[in-house]
């Protein structure tokens, strides 16, 4: 159950991050209230997640599910660039979540 608390926390993340793009630095109050709701409900997942995951684990996994996800959105929603780099930045990010998984 605190995996799945935390895979929440972490979409929850992305959800947030992108409705503070929308925002336009916080002058649209719908996207600015779905972040302000989005970020609270992450944090109290992620915090419900810790009362079984170890601090490093939990808080690494879910900024990397934010991170990674965030970085989807960016391509999908907003066209920004897919480079090389980027792609690579973010397969590395993927690849430390799983090897946190399977550490822990």
């Amino acid at each position: 159950m605190p995996w799945i608390l935390l895979l929440l926390a972490g979409l929850l993340e992305i959800v947030w991050a992108t409705a503070m793009k929308q925002s336009h630095g916080f002058t649209r109050i719908l996207p600015t209230g779905i972040m302000v709701v989005g970020m609270i409900a992450s944090i109290w997942l992620l915090a419900l997640s810790m009362r079984s995951l170890p601090l490093g684990t939990s808080y690494m996994i879910w900024t990397g599910i934010g991170a990674v996800g965030a970085f989807v959105v960016g391509v999908f929603m907003f066209g920004e660039p897919v480079t090389t780099g980027r792609l690579i930045a973010a397969g590395l990010i993927l690849t430390g979540i799983v090897a946190m998984k399977l550490a822990s």
